[in-house]
């Protein structure tokens, strides 16, 4: 049993002796592809998503130094008809690329991969030649002297691309020579799984190590599934432990891929069971160190789009152009492609929008954004804030105007009037409600449902805010219409003060000419 070569399976072992969720499906994805031109498979997924699980999982599941049968016999794969046929067969090479860097010294890896993986071969099979000018003839003499091909699990494969840019030529050089098409790989890999937070960077356009079959937090396909928790599997633990489910959902989902639908963060989920409490453990991950370099960056829009995620508005991006490193950016969208790779956005392969996930991010985005330096974020978030303020103490003609303000600044001509336009200015308007407020949009009320809904956080002593906004009619239309519709009636458990807002304005007069209008009634 070595470091890198057959590591065992102490590490999944570890995992099991805690509270396991099943995912050895993986496993049988794994085993399909086995001796077959599908045999590379790369599956990319944010920090803290279960990366280091799967790579150990594999590792006690073809490792052939190990019996790994109590630690599968139970679970789901064993159910597989091939997971006879490949446990405990293979050599695995296993490469924490993370534990690597810091053994051999940034400027070192490749070398020092080479020397450790050679001296574990040679000392666990002492009749086999090494060639110590070639690596790849060593793997192949090694399959040839054992007749096994070997596994490889590389893990946090994007460790050098993401912390060492000047070593990444050599680096993915040293992968192409592994894992190209010339009949290298075929002769010295049964399969290679790589897991990381990038995708494969790419050389152009295209894939630097272009036979691996990428799965992605845009694209995971039929991986969807171990990306992190489905939501039939947050449903049993909230049930076994006795944890509110609806909250989970709140904080913690939001990722959502075809064939799989709801997606949790899976360390968020088990530490807010172990903790018994609700938060955002996000902070507790070096990623998110990140956020604020990231929205800071200087492209055009990059604020706006800001605002309008942190204020629950979807935002197109075209993902295609992103080079899948953390310093190529050449305008918003690589930016937003980025933090879909992070696991600050979601994305929605229908509408090809991003969004926040879920409340433990949103936390984050509106945590950061008040320490960003850049003048209009600045300015956003104290507008959005005297614009709370303002309705909060009913000054109803200040938000008249802002409200104004931000219909023409960010609404196109041809939409001014759309619905989902109006709502759109309301929750970008009101963006910084996050430090006092949860939002809730539809939020079905009385004889309707209340399209805006903010409801103050436990302990505040704000009072709800129920907004409607309309054209053509009047402020004391909208009002009135909050009042039919008895949408209050959903903050019946509030037990605080409710202020009804109705804003109106003229949609036939000229452009630059449409005088909002704001009436706020409070409600106890």
């Amino acid at each position: 049993m070595g470091s890198y070569l057959n590591p065992g399976n102490s590490g999944f072992e570890g995992i099991r002796n805690d509270e396991y969720v099943d995912k050895t499906g993986l496993i049988g994805l794994i085993n399909q592809s086995i001796n077959t031109p599908r045999r590379l498979t790369c599956v990319s997924r944010p920090r803290r998503f279960g990366k280091s699980f799967a790579a150990k999982m594999l590792c006690a599941y073809y490792d052939k130094t190990c019996n790994s049968s109590e630690l599968f016999d139970n679970l789901v794969i064993a159910k597989d008809e091939k997971y006879l046929e490949h446990l405990n067969k293979y050599d695995v090479i296993y490469l924490d690329m993370t534990n690597i860097m810091g053994e051999a010294g940034k400027n070192e890896i490749i070398p020092y991969i080479k020397q450790s993986v050679t001296e574990e071969l040679m000392r666990a099979y002492p009749g086999m030649k090494a060639d110590m000018k070639s690596f790849s003839s060593t793997l192949i003499n090694a399959v040839e002297f054992t007749g096994n091909k070997f596994i490889a699990i590389i893990d946090e494969w994007d460790a050098p691309i993401r912390e060492v840019p000047a070593a990444q030529k050599e680096y993915l050089e040293f992968l192409r020579t592994l894992f190209k098409s010339s009949g290298t790989t075929d002769k010295i890999f049964a399969a290679a799984y790589m897991t990381g937070i990038l995708p494969i960077k790419k050389d152009g356009s295209q894939s630097a190590i272009s036979d691996f079959k990428e799965y992605t937090m845009i694209k995971p396909r039929k991986f969807g599934a171990y990306v992190g928790f489905t939501e039939n599997e947050v449903k049993k633990l909230c049930h076994d432990h006795g944890i509110d489910f609806a909250k989970m959902k709140q904080w913690y989902d939001g990722y959502e891929f075809r064939d799989t639908g709801s997606v949790y963060n899976p360390n968020s989920v088990m530490e807010a069971i172990r903790n018994d409490d609700f938060d955002s453990y996000w902070t507790q991950t070096s990623a998110a160190v990140s956020l604020m370099g990231y929205i800071s960056l200087d492209f055009d829009g990059l604020s706006k789009t800001v605002a309008e995620l942190i204020g629950g508005i979807g935002v197109p991006v075209d993902t295609k152009g992103f080079a899948n490193d953390l310093v190529t950016f050449r305008n918003r969208d690589d930016v937003l492609t980025l933090l879909i790779h992070l696991g600050y956005l979601a994305y929605d392969e229908k509408t090809q929008e991003v969004h926040i996930p879920n409340e433990e991010i949103r936390k984050e985005f509106a945590g950061t954004i008040r320490e960003v330096k850049r003048d209009e974020t600045i300015r956003r978030v104290r507008e959005s804030d005297q614009l709370i303020y303002d309705t909060v103490h009913q000054n109803a003609e200040a938000v008249a105007v802002q409200i104004e303000k931000i219909h023409a600044e960010e609404t196109a001509a041809l939409f001014y009037n759309d619905e989902q336009a109006l709502r759109s200015v309301i929750k970008l308007a009101y963006f910084s409600y996050k430090d006092h407020y949860l939002k809730f949009e539809e939020l079905p009320s009385g004889d309707g449902y209340a399209d805006i809904v903010y409801l103050p956080k436990k302990n505040s002593m704000l009072p709800a805010l129920v907004i409607e906004m309309k054209w053509n009619k009047s402020a004391e239309g909208a009002i009135a219409q909050i009042k039919d519709k008895r949408y209050p009636d959903a903050m019946k458990g509030h037990g605080g003060d409710v202020l009804l807002v109705g804003i109106n304005y003229d949609k036939n007069a000229p452009a630059g000419k449409r005088k909002h209008e704001c009436v706020i009634e409070s409600m106890v």
